[in-house]
């Protein structure tokens, strides 16, 4: 049997990994997924680039399913990602409790890293509602597409940072002090789609039948996320 390719954003690689070989393990077809900058995958699809499946924001999947470059009758919600907090492994931890003490510690801040993707888009978001855009300018730090926040917390190039649960839960060196408090909380859903250029959309959609189902649950939440439940 030939592989399933996929691509996806980073956020959801570790999840995708490992339900990639339950399935293999289960079936015998092997998934390849490739885990980019979520604009960069985006991009990539678009272009017609021959993967069988994507994973991405819902709003990203959408847009790619209005295109006709996934199919929009195999949109299928995967995953809930919630953006979380982060610090230097055995650094302070400012309080986050609220979105008044989350600001405080923001402005408290040496230097702020968030990433490139819905995450960051909101990051971005809170500050400018906040009116700390400008005053916060020299002190941000926005990832490359694909590069981790959590790398830039364990380098020590930033005190605080910000990026979805799942990429930030298994980084060396970094603290995850909680998810942004409950008011503001952002929450994204990654969804699943069989691209219009795929070649094996029937084995394709078996595929995305077990990442939604609740076999794929624990795994799931071990990285951080919850399943979306079945419509």
């Amino acid at each position: 049997m030939l592989p399933l390719t996929g691509i996806s954003s980073m956020a959801t690689r570790g999840v995708l990994t490992e339900l990639a070989r339950v399935h293999a393990d289960t079936t015998g077809r092997r998934v390849d997924v490739l885990a980019v900058g979520g604009v960069d995958a985006a991009r990539r699809v678009q272009d017609g680039e021959a993967f069988d499946f994507a994973v991405l924001a819902r709003d990203v999947i959408d847009r790619l399913a209005a295109g006709n470059r996934v199919d929009p009758e195999t949109v299928t919600d995967l995953v809930r990602s919630d953006i979380a907090i982060a610090v230097a492994k055995g650094a302070a931890r400012p309080d986050i409790g609220s979105e008044s003490a989350l600001r405080e510690a923001v402005l408290r801040a040496r230097r702020v890293g968030y990433s490139s993707g819905p995450s960051g888009d909101y990051v971005r978001e809170l500050l400018a509602r906040w009116g700390l855009a400008g005053e916060l300018a020299s002190r941000l730090v926005q990832t490359a597409p694909g590069v981790p926040v959590g790398s830039l917390i364990a380098q020590g190039d930033v005190e605080l940072g910000f990026q979805q649960l799942s990429e930030l839960m298994h980084v060396q060196g970094v603290d995850v002090i909680g998810l942004l408090p409950t008011p503001i909380r952002r929450t994204t859903v990654f969804t699943a789609a069989v691209c219009t250029a795929s070649a094996q959309p029937e084995a394709t959609r078996a595929l995305l039948a077990f990442l939604a189902s609740g076999a794929a649950d624990a795994v799931k939440r071990g990285h951080g996320m919850e399943p979306v439940p079945a419509a």
